[in-house]
């Protein structure tokens, strides 16, 4: 016999779950920037709950640049979610000024701007080109939308053609990724933040505000011109002093010379410590041909900044006296001495340093390279070749930002700045 009264209480309690499943999706984030952030959408929960998005909280935003300013303990997961608020607050903004933008798009570049870093590695840009060998954390990211969008049945379709600059609205994709996007307005308020350099800090609110859309593509109005000169000034004095500051570049280069002599003496045949994923890195070189392969997605996804900092820490007691003491310099923060000049560093000036070291470290003049490096640092704020930001004129016309700036002159950020560098240990 049939019970009606068992069968109703069990269609209670799942319509009960699936009620409280669908409000533990409406979560709020407490973020020290701009405070309390709401998720609007499942499918943004169901996408942050990913395993491959969880590990963006065990990457640093920075890098290794807390050894310069030691706040600078921010990961990328705080970024992606910041600049997802951000990219929301602008699709408000350009509705209120009649742009269509349906739900679907909006989800769509809510998703986007929220995956575009999921392709970062251990240190983010510390060791973007070393995991795998000259591959961009777009490319990762591009390829981990991809897989994703597969296990969800085609739910990201929308949210890739923006992020790859497929879809027939050129200004989403310009939301997440231009010269005055939703991922620079949030890491220079937020690097700016956590740092303490305020040279960073951005009128984000009003830019926002000022943002348009003309013939499908993104612009400021003209009474916002002020806004972004000075977000382009910040950006200038931000790299200068933080994304390029001396003593993290110095660092950057302790990092990836310990990787590449582990890789080498793992080559040789020498039995390293390193975590399973990072070993596999470690044993055999990878390109962008190798993303489609699943062992090498599944190991990069394991890996994060603790992966690194364990091995290097092992490291320090090597038998190998080169990877000993790059290890040590990095950990116990006993870094190289650099320079900076406006020219490139004479080659017999790069000789006499490596001559002092192969003498009071015994070493050979092929492995003083370690030690000394040399390189250059290009700082360019502004470009108006093919993605120029374009103002609105009150008259209806649009011009290029450079035509029409009155207080700063942008000549200068049109071209880079290069600045050329050598390490070396005192």
């Amino acid at each position: 016999m049939y019970n009606y009264s068992i069968a109703k209480q069990v269609i209670f309690q799942l319509i009960k779950q699936n009620f409280i499943s669908h409000l533990n999706k409406k979560k709020i984030i407490n973020d020290p920037i701009y405070g309390f952030i709401s998720l609007h959408h499942d499918l943004i929960f169901d996408c942050i709950q990913l395993p491959e998005f969880q590990r963006l909280r065990r990457i640093k935003q920075l890098g290794l640049t807390s050894l310069v300013y030691p706040g600078a303990q921010h990961t990328r997961f705080q970024h992606v979610i910041g600049a997802m608020h951000l990219m929301y607050t602008a699709v408000k903004s350009l509705r209120a000024k009649d742009i269509a933008i349906s739900e679907d798009e909006e989800i769509g570049v809510l998703l986007a701007i929220l995956l575009h870093d999921i392709g970062h590695g251990p240190f983010s840009h510390s060791l973007e080109h070393s995991i795998l060998t000259n591959v961009h954390h777009e490319d990762i990211s591009s390829e981990l939308m991809h897989r994703i969008n597969r296990k969800m049945d085609g739910k990201l379709d929308l949210a890739i053609h923006i992020f790859e600059d497929k879809y027939h609205r050129p200004f989403l994709h310009q939301l997440v990724s231009s010269q005055l996007d939703m991922d620079r307005l949030d890491y220079l308020r937020r690097d700016s933040f956590y740092t303490g350099v305020s040279e960073g800090t951005v009128g984000i609110e009003r830019i926002i505000q000022m943002l348009n859309v003309k013939d499908e593509q993104l612009i400021v109005d003209q009474k916002g011109i002020y806004s972004v000169e000075k977000f382009l000034m910040a950006r200038r004095f931000m790299y200068w002093q933080v994304y390029l500051h001396k003593t993290s570049i110095a660092a950057d280069g302790i990092l990836l010379n310990a990787l590449k002599r582990a890789k080498e003496l793992i080559a040789q045949g020498k039995d390293l410590y390193a975590s399973p994923f990072l070993h596999f890195f470690l044993r055999q070189n990878f390109t962008k041909d190798d993303l489609s392969k699943d062992e090498v997605i599944y190991n990069f996804c394991a890996l994060d900044d603790n992966e690194i900092m364990s091995a290097l820490k092992v490291w320090m007691t090597c038998d190998d006296v080169i990877l000993s003491k790059l290890c040590q310099m990095l950990v116990n923060r006993n870094l190289p001495k650099i320079e900076i000049a406006d020219t490139p560093y004479d080659e017999a000036y790069v000789n006499t340093q490596k001559a002092h070291l192969a003498t009071h470290f015994s070493l050979s003049l092929e492995e003083t390279a370690y030690f000394v490096t040399t390189g250059q640092l290009s700082n360019k704020a502004y470009s108006s070749d093919g993605n120029a930001l374009k103002i609105g004129m009150k008259n209806g016309s649009l011009k290029e930002l450079s035509e029409t700036s009155e207080i700063y002159n942008l000549t200068n950020d049109q071209k880079p700045q290069i600045k050329y560098f050598i390490t070396y240990v005192k």
